[in-house]
């Protein structure tokens, strides 16, 4: 089964950069203006329209829940970056730079996917969509949490431990709603 996992993990994900560089290529990196708490709202946005929809059965505005989710993860793969990017970094950086960053962030993404799904199987598999969204939610008020805590923690992961879960979970609720299919 993890074969099949990744195969679709990786369908869900090269949809997504290939939507990023593109953006790239027409905006440049303008996100970099943006500091974490902002890409954390920007991400709250997203996660409380796909809720509202949900719960509504409906929507007025015609973009579909499915790019919602995929701007979630673009939107953590740019936190990530700028997490790990030098304070010293400038603004504007290359759309293959970009990708590459894009690349490894993904990467480390699939090492924590095939970790916790050695550990808890693939119970996301089970999990409706509605609930997958639920977390998404919980992690962002969590990120918001720590935000606020100016990244201070007890006994919690921190922010770059939130941002790849709900990547990872963005990628499962479009993973079931046939988004990796869809690229065929």
């Amino acid at each position: 089964m993890i074969s099949q996992t990744l195969q679709e993990y990786n369908q869900v994900v090269q949809r997504c950069k290939d939507t990023f560089v593109k953006k790239t290529k027409d905006y440049g990196t303008a996100w970099r203006v943006l500091r974490l708490p902002s890409i954390t709202d920007q991400i709250f946005i997203k996660a409380q329209r796909i809720r509202s929809i949900q719960e509504k059965g409906k929507q007025l505005v015609e973009d579909d829940i499915n790019g919602e989710f995929a701007g979630i993860i673009n939107y953590c793969v740019i936190a990530l970056m700028q997490l790990h990017l030098p304070a010293d970094a400038p603004m504007s950086l290359s759309a293959s730079e970009v990708e590459q960053q894009y690349t490894h962030h993904i990467e480390e993404n699939i090492k924590l996917l095939n970790a916790k799904n050695h550990d808890y199987g693939e119970a996301w598999r089970d999990m409706r969509v509605s609930s997958i969204t639920d977390i998404i939610l919980m992690k962002l008020y969590r990120t918001k949490q720590i935000e606020d805590n100016e990244g201070q923690t007890l006994i919690s992961e921190g922010v770059e431990a939130n941002y790849r879960d709900m990547i990872n979970y963005a990628v499962f609720a479009l993973i079931k709603s046939g988004f990796a299919v869809q690229a065929k």
